[in-house]
């Protein structure tokens, strides 16, 4: 049976590219990972390997010609399938070149790799957080295979055939890149050609309109998993800072990337180490028992006879000048990335003041019972959202964004107030849309299905995208006062402090006991100017210390 190689996705949003050579001839043994082809992109020179060892059948292009992605290079027959034909013609002579026989079953199957396709948004690399499945399990199409964490939120990753698992390229705790082989499936072949004939077909119809072929749709078919999904994180217990596998693989040491670090670091050899976690599980206790700067510490602690050999003068053991480095990947990153162009590029001014919180306390303890009724927790920040949408209708310029070459304002009529959350993979910054259009139970909801869901790492993609306006509530844990950086591309940004009760004088001159609020704003001081941004901020208070006024903007 012949099979052809569909030249994969190059990078870049490559979708074509020169070929400059060929490496190999028709009629040649190849074997798996040769390379066959060299093609020039618009990037660099870049050589294509074999995914399977066996017989080169034809070339479809000539040295010169413009391949096309996700269209077939070259086409081969592999080497299962040559040797079962050579064997069949000595011995019937028949040719049989369509059997290639399955250790499993009697249909012949292909050994197809999944390449981990682009999850959006420049994401280049993820971590595998947990395998769904192990070598030689069957699977059926669309199955979820892996979990994976990139900077932004836990994916599950499906397979787009069904089959039987060949190999696991990576490890959990590995870092996979995008384009490159995930896993492996032994599918049956008339399933492969199937998959192929609907390739081709795709490509054809998407032809000259720049669409994805089936493949490379099969294959972006990846989506952060859902609030409760059988399967969720949500569902798995920690243990170490990573996540329980659900079984034990046979030779596989089962220990976090955290504790795999820190053994590398104290010099632990895993192999060495009896794991007292679940299923034999290696804890960070375990490494920190075993390691050598452990059993130092214990020789001078004077209770064996092998402490008094070394010696030591001082039963104190005294360490300095140590340093541990780590590698900046994932949520930590894409903020140094933000953070960094944001302040380079932005030029930043702050805005102080303070907001007498008690009339707002007031209402909110009234409303809190019944938002409860109905399983919602009301805090103060739907309130800090609802009057900063009703602000922003009056200074729709605190809603812009300004081009990067800054020749253009973009003003936008949805406001779409981003609020961050420490969530477990890291700081996050999601935004609920259209929120001149909620009301405050509304907000308040969405607001509370959206920190469930980020604070366990499973965060929708949309939620992360389109914000138009941020909030910093330091105040949720303790912080009293801070500049916030702004959030690019965004115009503005606000920090809100712990409310606090203090001394402040009244009307009449009295000293009275007030509920207060610090709050800081930053802004782009290319578009807003100081003026505009303390004007915006008095409306913006005035609905907090008088949060009946909101009332008039009821629809």
């Amino acid at each position: 049976m012949t099979i052809e190689f569909i030249l994969p996705d190059i990078g870049e949003g490559i979708v074509e590219c020169e070929l400059l050579e060929w490496l190999v001839a028709e009629g040649e043994h190849i074997d798996e990972d040769q390379p066959v082809a060299e093609v020039m992109t618009d990037k660099a020179t870049v050589q294509i390997p074999a995914m399977h060892a066996g017989i080169v059948e034809k070339l479809y292009y000539g040295v010169g010609d413009i391949a096309k992605v996700h269209e077939p290079l070259f086409s081969m027959k592999p080497h299962e399938e040559t040797s079962q034909q050579s064997t069949s013609a000595s011995s019937n002579g028949v040719d049989h070149a369509s059997e290639v026989p399955s250790p499993s079953a009697s249909t012949p199957h292909l050994i197809e790799d999944f390449i981990l396709p682009d999850i959006g948004e420049g994401i280049v690399e993820c971590e595998i957080i947990k395998w769904n499945v192990n070598e030689g399990d069957e699977i059926e199409e669309d199955q979820a295979v892996v979990e994976v964490m990139t900077d932004k939120a836990v994916v599950e990753i499906p397979a787009k055939n069904a089959g039987v698992v060949h190999k696991l390229y990576y490890a959990q705790g590995d870092i996979a890149k995008v384009h490159s082989p995930l896993f492996a499936l032994s599918v049956s072949a008339s399933e492969a050609n199937d998959a192929m004939t609907h390739e081709k077909s795709a490509n054809k119809d998407n032809e000259g309109t720049g669409g994805a072929s089936s493949l490379d749709a099969k294959n972006s078919d990846v989506q952060p998993k859902a609030s409760g999904q059988v399967g969720s994180i949500a569902d798995n217990k920690f243990k170490d800072g990573d996540y329980e596998p659900p079984i034990a693989i046979p030779g596989r040491i089962l220990a976090s990337p955290a504790v795999r670090r820190i053994a590398r670091e104290q010099g632990v050899d895993l192999t060495t180490i009896e794991g007292t976690g679940k299923k034999g599980r290696v804890l960070k206790t375990d490494v920190l028992t075993a390691a050598p700067s452990h059993s130092d510490v214990s020789s001078n602690s004077g209770t064996t006879q092998q402490s008094s050999s070394l010696s030591i003068a001082s039963s104190k053991v005294v360490t300095s000048g140590g340093k541990r480095t780590e590698k900046v990947r994932g949520i930590q990153a894409a903020m140094a990335k933000q953070m960094s162009a944001s302040v380079y590029t932005i030029p930043h001014f702050t805005v102080s003041d303070e907001v007498v919180m008690d009339n707002l306390m007031s209402l909110r303890n009234t409303l809190k019972p019944v938002f409860e009724a109905k399983d919602v927790k009301l805090s103060f920040m739907p309130f800090f959202v609802k009057a900063m949408s009703l602000a922003l209708s009056e200074f729709p310029v605190i809603n812009s964004q300004l081009s990067d070459d800054a020749s253009e304002i973009s003003y936008f009529e949805d406001h779409n107030i981003g609020f961050a959350v420490d969530s477990k993979i890291g700081l996050l910054v999601p935004n609920i849309k259209g929120v001149q259009h909620l009301s405050l139970f509304e907000i308040a909801e969405q607001m509370q299905e959206i920190i469930n869901q980020a604070r366990e790492g499973r965060l929708s993609g949309q939620h992360l995208k389109g914000g138009t306006i941020s909030i910093s509530n330091i105040g949720a844990i303790g912080g009293i006062t801070a500049t916030p950086v702004i959030n690019k591309p965004e115009a503005a940004i606000v920090a809100l402090g712990k409310t606090q009760k203090l001394p402040r004088f009244d009307d009449e001159g009295n000293v009275t006991a007030q509920h207060i609020m610090a709050v800081n704003w930053s802004g782009d001081h290319r578009i807003i100017d100081g003026a505009t941004m303390v004007r915006f901020n008095n409306l913006w208070m005035s609905y907090l210390t008088q949060p009946e006024k909101m009332l008039m903007h009821l629809r």
